[in-house]
């Protein structure tokens, strides 16, 4: 058995499949899920009982210090995703960011410190970089806070590097560009075109479609995490995780129809719409860092890696039941 390992947002998108992946691996595996009064395990509800009977699950908030402590005690490493993830929410609710995103990893660094943790991933989000100035971008392109999202993460990022620098604590900092695949939020651009077109319409609603992202199969970043948690390089240093591939959501919206094989039109609804100068226009990932450093590189690559990636993904959710009753043209934040 290798490592116990502690990871946060186990529930969520990344985390359910990272921590599927890390028992698969040998490791030994707490989950820290987000307490709620429905007993919910998040994601991590749907993975399989051969998984799940060897994943410890703990049920908390990472605004609770004593909490948090009490799930640090007895692991070696930590991979913390856990965060509020939702840009147009933290326009609603920010102080709830602060609260979760900033008060949360502190409370998981403080921790950390107490417990002396051997290496601690902490989460970042390519949102911090803005939109890009030059590209590809890696990890010393210029930091600007466009959302309260990405200024929550902001910070909590220099909390993570200011306890490596003050304390010395083994701190790394890992910046997924967008993930994407099976178990991802409606909320979130591919699953929504994805759903849409599957609901049969011929009129899909999205929001601005003119900005480009860098978009990586879930899989592929899971596996990134693993490589720096495997090595004791990079202290104290950042790691850009993308596939290095550049596709305008316009474009994207299109490839998903050509892989479904049904023609569609897409009409902006105001709701998805972003202010201004909130939304990031553009997102390009050098992640070169992470293959010298780790020898980490995305397997789906290019227009062809995410053609794959969409086939993939579109096979989880021509389910329905895999998405629950959710309405994939009912607007959330």
């Amino acid at each position: 058995m290798k490592d116990k390992v502690l990871v946060t947002g186990a529930g969520g998108f990344i985390g359910s499949h990272l921590t599927e992946a890390l028992v698969r691996q040998g490791y030994e595996v707490r989950a820290f899920v987000h307490y709620n009064a429905r007993g919910s395990n998040g994601w991590l509800d749907c993975v399989s009982n051969n998984i799940l009977s060897n994943v410890e699950i703990f049920s908390g908030d990472l605004r609770d210090p004593h909490g948090v402590d009490k799930a640090v005690s007895g692991c070696r490493k930590i991979l913390h995703l856990g965060a509020l993830i939702g840009i147009p929410y933290s326009y609603h609710s920010p102080d709830t960011y602060l609260e979760t995103n900033i008060r949360g990893t502190l409370n998981i660094l403080q921790a950390a410190r107490r417990n002396n943790i051997a290496r601690l991933i902490h989460t970042s989000t390519s949102e911090v970089y803005g939109s890009a100035v030059s590209v590809p971008m890696n990890e010393n392109h210029r930091i600007l806070g466009q959302s309260p999202y990405s200024a929550s993460k902001i910070a909590a990022d220099q909390l993570a590097y200011s306890f490596y620098a003050s304390f010395g604590l083994p701190v790394v900092t890992v910046r997924p560009f967008n993930a994407y695949g099976p178990r991802q939020s409606l909320r979130a651009v591919i699953p929504t075109i994805i759903c849409q077109m599957l609901s049969n319409d011929k009129v899909i609603t999205l929001g601005n479609t003119n900005t480009t992202r860098d978009f990586t199969f879930v899989e592929d970043t899971v596996e990134g995490f693993i490589s720096i948690l495997r090595s004791d390089l990079g202290l104290g240093s950042v790691f850009n995780l993308g596939s290095s591939f550049e596709v305008e959501i316009n474009d994207l919206a299109v490839l998903i129809g050509e892989t479904l094989g049904r023609e569609l039109t897409f009409v902006r609804d105001h709701r998805r719409v972003r202010p201004a100068d909130s939304e990031v226009q553009r997102l390009w990932c050098d992640s070169s860092n992470a293959l010298n450093t780790f020898g980490w590189h995305p397997k789906q690559m290019g227009l062809e890696g995410l053609k794959t990636g969409l086939v993939k993904t579109i096979e989880w959710f021509s389910d329905p039941s895999n998405y629950g009753n959710r309405n994939p043209n009912l607007y959330t934040l």
